[in-house]
This record gives structure tokens, sequence and C-alpha cells, in this order.
């Protein structure tokens, strides 16, 4: 009897252990977690900033995977390269997903869902638009369609079918250097969109034709051409029709088990936040522009220290901004030669000239600024507008406040005391010494003639400190 007490209460024990160990399991699963970072506008350094630092952060706190909508007209080559080596690194699949309806993943933001483990659109949704735009002193975009380009149907044709011939080349050493410096950059991005393409097995020959051509696809059209593998409405349809999908992360091939998982979002440090502000080229631009303006006050009224402190600032923010954007350097010059002329109008009698060419040198120098086509990467043309029409009218007010300057009526010197009318304050004898009233002074006076108290005289000369007088 006590043997067989014994036996039940060892096997009352293990499946009391076994329902612990399941329960457990349960809740383990439960726990499981899919982070969902949303990368919404111009791919720039905030954007790359963002990911890194939000991947990093839900990778450490134990997401199973990452999900990352897209909505973005373009950007920055490097920092869209910069996104998708944080992609490939990742120790978790990343689930790129076009949404919600309506959005877009142009441009840069083809390459990087390309890039993802997994890749979705939401209904209404494009992409594509990938041809890399170069700019003059800064990093290529991919962005709006070369010019030069033909369009070609998306036939699944061979990378050499498509490779421009030679017959067709410009002739000339420049023409040859500027085509020869096109083509490099056309077929760097050309294998750099092909090498994602063949990592994830999608459609290499349509990424390919997206870059050389510009082409795009809807949503319907890319799951058809193998660009993309699914549609999904939102991120619950994504995770539902993503579980079970073998992957590749590194050189582990991974099962997503995604099923019943949480959604966390992952909203922008406070760091991202920040270079989100300040690399808006228009916030960069006035910051550049308080900069100098204040440097300029702190020059003409030393001492002032709030004008230098408060320009100094925004100088060294505004510049470090502008090194993370594509600046043309012939423009940030332009400007700064129109700052220092229409300084130097307020110094030199230049009756204008120096002003209004410092005006048009700051326009020149604002368009010149950001050269790019790039959507989000311009500065506003009205905000340049409205700062020349102010610059213009300081100017008109300087120039008229000169002229008027000249007819005014002389109010100190000799000049300003000939001829003025004054009240006798005492009696005076001829030659003798008196004390009148001139201009709200008092001034001892002399005169050949005698004259009473309250008398009306004029300032015939003045000697000294003595003002020669006469009755009016």
């Amino acid at each position: 009897m006590k043997r067989f007490w014994t036996a039940c209460l060892s096997i009352a024990c293990t499946l009391l252990l076994a329902g612990v160990l399941a329960q457990g399991s349960e809740s383990a699963n439960n726990g499981a977690f899919v982070a969902r970072i949303q990368l919404n506008g111009a791919i720039g350094p905030a954007a790359a900033e963002y990911f890194d630092s939000a991947a990093q952060r839900a990778i450490t706190e134990g997401a199973v995977a990452i999900v990352l909508q897209l909505d973005t007209p373009g950007g920055l080559s490097s920092s869209m390269r910069q996104i998708v080596s944080s992609m490939l690194a990742a120790k978790v699949p990343v689930l790129g997903h076009v949404a919600p309806d309506g959005a877009r993943a142009a441009s840069a933001g083809t390459y990087i869902l390309y890039a993802a483990q997994i890749a979705a659109m939401a209904p209404a949704t494009h992409l594509g638009a990938a041809t890399p735009v170069p700019i003059s002193g800064s990093t290529p975009l991919p962005g709006m369609p070369d010019q030069g380009a033909e369009d070609k149907p998306v036939t699944g044709e061979s990378s050499e079918e498509t490779t421009p011939k030679s017959d067709k080349q410009p002739t000339g050493m420049a023409a040859a250097t500027g085509d020869a410096e096109a083509n490099k950059v056309l077929n760097d991005s050309v294998a750099y969109i092909r090498s994602l393409a063949q990592l994830r097995g999608r459609n290499a020959n349509w990424a390919e034709q997206a870059v050389r051509s510009a082409a795009t696809l809807t949503a319907t059209e890319a799951v058809a051409e193998g660009v993309v593998d699914f549609i999904a409405a939102n991120t619950a349809d994504l995770l539902a029709q993503a579980n079970g999908r073998k992957v590749s992360v590194g050189e582990l091939s991974v099962t997503l088990k995604l099923e019943g998982a949480e959604v966390r979002d992952y909203a922008p440090n406070w760091r991202s936040r920040f270079l989100g502000v300040i690399t808006d080229p228009t916030i960069a631009y006035l910051l550049l522009l308080a900069g100098l303006y204040g440097l300029v006050l702190e020059a003409l009224h030393p001492g002032g220290l709030l004008p230098g402190v408060v320009g100094a600032i925004c100088l060294l923010v505004g510049l470090y901004a502008l090194q993370m954007l594509p600046v043309n350097y012939a423009g940030l010059a332009l400007m700064v030669l129109g700052v220092g002329l229409l300084t130097a109008e307020a110094f030199t009698p230049a009756y204008g000239t120096l002003g209004i060419g410092g005006t048009a040198a700051f326009v020149f120098g604002s368009i010149m600024l950001l050269d790019t086509d790039i959507p989000g990467y311009s500065i506003n043309i009205g905000l340049i507008a409205g700062i020349a029409a102010g610059a213009i009218g300081l100017l008109a007010l300087v120039i008229w406040l000169a002229m008027r300057s000249r007819r005014a009526r002389v109010i100190s010197g000799d000049q300003q005391m000939l001829d003025a009318h004054g009240e006798m304050l005492e009696a005076i004898s001829a030659g003798g010494f008196a004390q009148a009233r001139f201009l709200g002074e008092r001034w001892q006076v002399r005169s050949e003639q005698e004259l009473p108290v309250g008398a009306h005289v004029r300032v015939l000369s003045r000697d000294g400190l003595v003002l020669w007088v006469a009755a009016e």
C-alpha cells in the first residue's frame, strides 16, 4: 500500500511539473513581440540615426522581428546605404511594408524594401523610380529619372541588353568625362540593387530597370513581377501572411513565428528628433543666416555679447546640419559674400551698388545652396524671396535716409549757429557783453549796437565761445 501511494504521488508531481513547464512555455510565447519602426518622409541622416538606434534597442529588448513601415519619396544615398547595412547586419528578420494606403517607397525606399527579408505593400501604394541624381560636390541621390535615359519596358531582359551602346556615347573630352562619371554612378547603383535582389530572391531585372529608366510599379504589379511577396492591408495582416515563412538572417535559415505577437512602436529618441529638426533644409538655412547676422551685429556693436553668442551657436549648429546635407559650396560662398556686401553698404557710400550686388549674390547663393530635385531636400523659394525682399527693403530705407540727410537742415557746428535767432536775456551796450538764449542754450554775446532786454537778435559770427549778434 505504501508503494502504491508513493507511485501516485510521483505521478501527480510529474503532471504538475509538466503543467507548470507548459504554462511557462505558453507565457514565453505570448510574451514575444514585434518592433515597428516607421520611416516617413525623406531619407536623411536623421532617418538613418533613428533606424539604427531603434533597431538596436528593439533587438536588445528581445524583439523577434522588426516591421519597417515605409512612406518616402527617396533621399540621400549615404543615409539609404546606412539603413540597408543595419538591416543586413540585424540579428532578427526585417519585414518591409509600404503603408498605409497611398504611401510610396520611391527612390531610396526601393533599395530599402529590396533589402528586407519580407517585402509587402498596402493597397494603392507604389515603388520604383530609383535612378541616381548626381549633385555637384555631394553624394549622389537616388532620385528623379535621368533625362538622358530612354524609357524601356519591364520585359526581364538581361543587363547586357539594357546597357547603353558605345555608339550612343557623346564625343569630346568634356562630354566623355561627364558621361563616364554618370555611367560610373549609374552602374554602381545598378550593381547595388541587383545584389540586394539576388540576396532576397526577387526580380533583379526589374530592379535594374527601376534604376536605369525610373520604372515604377503599383502594389498589384509588384506582386505579379516578383518584386514584393504579397499585399498586406495593415501590420496585423502583414504578420499573419508572413507567419511560417522561411527567411535568411545572416547565414541562418529562420522560420517566422509571428502568430499572436505583440506590436510595439519605437518612436525616435531625442537625438533623432533633434537631427530631424536641424537637418531640415529650411531650418538649417535659417540657422546659417541667424549665425551670420548675429556675428555681423556683434562686430558692429562690440560688447553686446548676446548677438555674438547666439550667432556663434546658430552658425555652428547650422554648419553641422549642412555637412549632413547635399550642399553646393559655391552657393554657400555666394551667401557669405552677399552678407558681407550688405554689411559693407552700411559703411561705404556706394549709393546702393554694394547692397544691390550683395542682395543678388545672397539670392543666387540661397537658390544654389541645396541644388537637388529630391522632395524634402530643397529650400522653400517663398522663404528665399521673403528674405530677399526684406534685404531690398532695408537697402532702400538706408538709401532714402542717406538722400534725405543731404537735404536736411544742419543742426550742429558753426553753420548751424550762423543766422540762428535768439532773445536777449540782458541789456547790452555797444561793444559790451551780455547773455542771450539761442536754440535753448545760454551764450555770451557782443553787439555793435545797444540792445534792450528781450530784443530779438540773430547771430552774425562766432568768436570762440562768444557770438556777435545784431537786431533782427
